[in-house]
């Protein structure tokens, strides 16, 4: 009896949703541009940088 042997093209890999993988990244580019968008804000509203609102400058 011989094994069968398929193409890694055939191979059939389930979706992942965690890990490096599009889904992950693409969320963790939202939350990132979220954030930045938070700090300008809050910026401008305060009249304060990021460093001084955090105590680091």
């Amino acid at each position: 009896m011989q094994q069968q042997i398929i193409p890694m093209s055939d191979y059939k890999i389930p979706y992942q949703r965690t890990g490096w993988v599009p889904f992950a990244e693409t969320w963790n580019g939202r939350m990132a541009m979220l954030g930045f968008v938070i700090a300008i804000a809050t910026e401008a509203i305060t009249g304060a940088g990021i460093l001084a609102q955090l105590g680091l400058g």
